[in-house]
């Protein structure tokens, strides 16, 4: 998994920011539930709760915009975005 310059400045502003877990739940009910199920359960994708503890945020950001394990599709967001995404993913546990 090698990033380009682009994509390594992406992950560093998106950690660097503060996340809005309410934005967080918009953007996944908005784009994630269809695959990963209303309460992350997991559906078509796996299930997202406690995946903070499973992979790096590095990693999780990895996933979302380059879509790594098919059926994920890459997604395009602002680094706020992202980091909604990230501490609503944080607040998700068994």
């Amino acid at each position: 998994m090698f990033l380009n310059e682009e994509e390594s400045l992406y992950i560093q502003k998106s950690l660097s920011l503060n996340g809005s877990i309410e934005n967080g739940s918009r953007l996944f009910r908005m784009n994630c539930v269809g695959c990963h199920g209303i309460s992350a359960q997991g559906l078509v994708g796996p299930e997202l709760n406690n995946v903070t503890e499973e992979l790096r945020d590095k990693q999780i950001i990895n996933q979302v915009i380059k879509g790594l394990t098919p059926p994920m599709p890459s997604f395009e967001m602002e680094e706020q975005s992202m980091a909604d995404l990230l501490v609503y993913l944080h607040s998700l546990k068994d």
